[in-house]
């Protein structure tokens, strides 16, 4: 009778548990959910989380707020986001420099991809070279001509060593047998935007969406896309393919949360955010700021990733970077 009495409580308990799991999952989130963006405000990844969350909150019965946590080439903000506690309220953005810089120079204690559930990509964005208004440049072709005439001299903007602008910068001097004057630039491109409008650059490296709004405003020309397929946004910006080369370089964003983040936790977040990506609202908006829509579920992007790095290393040891 007792080991019956027991036994009967042991099975109330676990039925207990598993009623209680599920309704926490079931009324996943419970609390607002914290998306950091480890960039400062202002830049392509901070607009493209902050546009994307606001529409994928309307999916969920809380809010998304972002918070912009900078520092250590992006390692800051994620190693907070994969400290905190794995329930699904916290995500974090993932750009080139988290998924490239970091693990190759393994510069940061603590920061690694094994630490973190994969939700999905977002977006890719081809790198560009952008020219001042002050250097009179209309043409890729004018610009490689002075970098020719002045060498050391044309000043050109990258984000720090080991990025993908940097890699960029190097494989176009090596590839047209310039020397340009590459000056990195810590943090988000907005910093290298403000050097172009105040004439500090003569040009920089990153993608047409983050530089729209000097582009937009006529301070800024986009001259070259390091890509093989045309900018359905910029038209009049070509691609080096067209120009003979084969370079392709450029950045995404990526979310992510801690790893043992539950399943159900993540697939809700995935589905939040894919029905956002395929508003009209936000399809309008990446198409005006110059940015192409690349999802890729929580299924494909670890494959995706590990296929990128094993290339971007292997150009890395060619250029002893």
């Amino acid at each position: 009778m007792f080991f019956d009495s027991l036994k009967s409580r042991f099975v109330l308990a676990l039925g207990a548990c598993v009623i209680t799991a599920s309704a926490a999952a079931a009324e996943f989130p419970t609390r607002d959910i914290r998306l950091i963006v480890p960039w400062p405000a202002g830049g392509g990844a901070d607009a493209i989380s902050r546009k994307i969350s606001n529409i994928a909150e309307q999916e969920l019965p809380k809010s998304i707020y972002v918070e912009n946590i900078a520092g250590a080439v992006t390692a800051t903000g994620l190693i907070q986001m994969t400290s905190a506690r794995p329930d699904g309220q916290t995500v974090g953005v993932l750009t080139y420099d988290s998924v490239i810089t970091l693990p190759r120079g393994q510069m940061v204690p603590g920061y690694s991809l094994d630490n973190m559930a994969l939700i999905a990509r977002i977006t890719s964005e081809a790198d560009a070279i952008v020219v001042s208004k002050h250097t009179g440049i209309e043409t890729f072709e004018e610009l490689i001509e002075r970098a020719k005439e002045n060498p050391g001299e044309v000043r050109l903007g990258v984000a720090p060593k080991g990025s993908g602008p940097y890699l960029s910068a190097m494989q176009l001097e090596k590839l047209l047998d310039v020397d340009f004057n590459v000056i990195t630039y810590a943090g988000s491109s907005s910093a290298e935007a403000e050097a172009l409008l105040s004439g500090e650059l003569d040009a920089a490296i990153s993608s047409l969406g983050d530089f729209s709004g000097i582009i937009e405003s006529g301070d800024a020309k986009g001259v070259i896309e390091l890509s093989s397929v045309q900018n359905k946004t910029y038209t009049d910006v070509p691609t080096i393919k067209s120009k003979g080369h084969d370079l392709q370089t450029g950045s995404f964003i990526i979310l992510a949360a801690p790893a043992n983040t539950p399943d159900d936790a993540v697939a809700t977040l995935e589905s939040s955010f894919k029905a956002a990506y395929d508003t009209e609202e936000f399809q309008t908006w990446l198409a005006q700021v110059g940015v192409t829509a690349d999802w890729l579920g929580s299924d494909g992007v670890e494959a995706w990733i590990d296929e990128l790095q094993a290339k971007t290393f292997s150009l890395m040891d060619e250029l002893e970077l």
